[in-house]
């Protein structure tokens, strides 16, 4: 069979990269309007920092609901005024007075918004998309995690160190209107069913009546199967679903405290600031990369073996971030930078195709909603528990020791959850 010269899914995937780069956007801005807040208003770092306590928790409630509504009521709908209250929260923001406000104008009304950014909505919406190039396309959108990190950390520290803090925030609220608002509004799809296509852009009305009989039998690309409509109460008694929300979350305790302390562990170690916050800028560019060779990779090999490799080169890059403290020599920082950009490229795309091979149906949303809950939880111990652990000992040691061991955890979780059992790799014709 024939497919389409261009198939539309591809436009899904630039919308999605787009989007993801405005949501990791607004998380990793959070650092550089921290500092202008506290100097401004003289809060305390504990109080300041409040404001992104409330938005991940607000991401954590959301995420699920998003991901529902997607599926329920489409994206449009969904999608849509979630940006536009994303830019008007960034509005709000320039008129903040008191500590209050800006737990309300940036912790919820920007962290409700910015949920409809994320990679919850979007990977629901790659799933219908995609099915043997599910892992290619996820590594391409999750490249916007990166880009969002190289983008927007240097311009909204430059417009606060030249006009303020509020015109950053103004500006950010009017980027935020007038780039994901109107191209979602004329680019967002739900299904290629709606354009005649079945995933991976398969011609639908090319399908005799017997070969859809074939295809739903036996699982095949684009059409349901049993597993697609298990109930709630089904996926819940499922140990396979309880894996696939534990590896992910190990994983992301070692990714946050990371990425939170790992420049402080340098500087107190005599690296100065600004190459340290250049050397985290290499990282998330580099991450960027091997988000899509990762998910790329994993079409070809399957999840399994690209998570693997992928986690042991997260795992080295700690290792040489422990070893710096001995051997404080700049070659083991820049191996500590390229293997955890690496490995740290690893997790987004293959999270999202792992689940979307296990559980893509009709409660798919609220399935990888609730993931991304969980790993919010994962992320927000990591950082914690990285502070308690330097509190208590003076040292980041352990802490290192934690995330290499809870990687190595999560390497046979994946096996276990087993997604190339499910995964639905065959084609109609050639």
């Amino acid at each position: 069979m024939k497919s389409a010269k261009f198939y539309y899914g591809w436009v899904i995937v630039g919308l999605a990269m787009i989007s993801m780069s405005f949501w990791f956007g607004v998380r990793s801005t959070f650092s550089v309007f921290f500092v202008a807040l506290i100097d401004h208003f003289q809060w305390s770092r504990a109080e300041a920092a409040g404001a992104q306590s409330i938005a991940m928790l607000v991401y954590m409630i959301m995420a699920p609901i998003i991901g529902t509504l997607v599926d329920r009521i489409g994206p449009r709908k969904t999608i849509l005024p979630g940006i536009f209250l994303l830019g008007l929260g960034f509005l709000l923001c320039t008129q903040i007075r008191s500590l209050f406000q800006f737990y309300l104008f940036f912790g919820v009304i920007v962290g409700v918004g910015v949920t409809c950014l994320s990679i919850a909505p979007f990977t629901v919406l790659l799933a219908h998309w995609f099915e043997h190039r599910r892992g290619t396309a996820n590594g391409l959108a999750s490249i916007g995690i990166g880009t969002g990190i190289l983008f927007f950390v240097p311009l909204m520290q430059y417009l606060i160190s030249v006009k303020g803090w509020q015109f950053a925030y103004l500006i950010f609220g009017f980027l935020v209107l007038m780039i994901p608002l109107p191209l979602s509004a004329f680019f967002l799809r739900h299904t290629p069913k709606e354009l005649g296509l079945l995933p991976d852009g398969e011609m639908l009305k090319r399908i005799e009546e017997t070969d859809l009989k074939k295809v739903a039998e036996t699982g095949m690309v684009g059409l349901p199967s049993k597993r697609d409509e298990m109930s709630y109460q089904d996926i819940l008694k499922n140990p396979r679903f309880w894996g696939l929300l534990l590896f992910p979350s190990l994983v992301s305790f070692g990714a946050y405290f990371i990425i939170v302390h790992h420049v402080k562990y340098l500087t107190d170690l005599g690296v100065e600031r600004s190459w340290a916050a250049s050397l985290f800028a290499g990282i998330g560019a580099l991450s960027g990369g091997f988000r899509f060779f990762w998910g790329w990779l994993s079409d070809r090999t399957g999840r399994e073996i690209a998570f693997t490799l992928g986690m042991v080169c997260f795992t080295l890059g700690v290792l040489f971030l422990l070893l710096f403290e001995t051997f404080r020599i700049t070659p083991i920082l820049y191996l500590f930078a390229a293997c955890f950009g690496s490995g740290w490229g690893a997790t987004a795309p293959l999270f999202m195709s792992i689940a979307a091979d296990l559980y893509k149906g009709r409660n798919f949303g609220w399935i990888y909603g609730t993931l991304e809950g969980v790993l919010g939880i994962g992320a927000a111990l990591g950082a914690y528990v990285g502070g308690a652990i330097f509190d208590r000992t003076g040292s980041y040691f352990w802490g290192f020791i934690l995330i290499m061991i809870f990687n190595l955890i999560s390497i046979p979780l994946v096996w276990l959850v087993a997604p190339r059992k499910f995964r639905r790799i065959g084609y109609l014709s050639q």
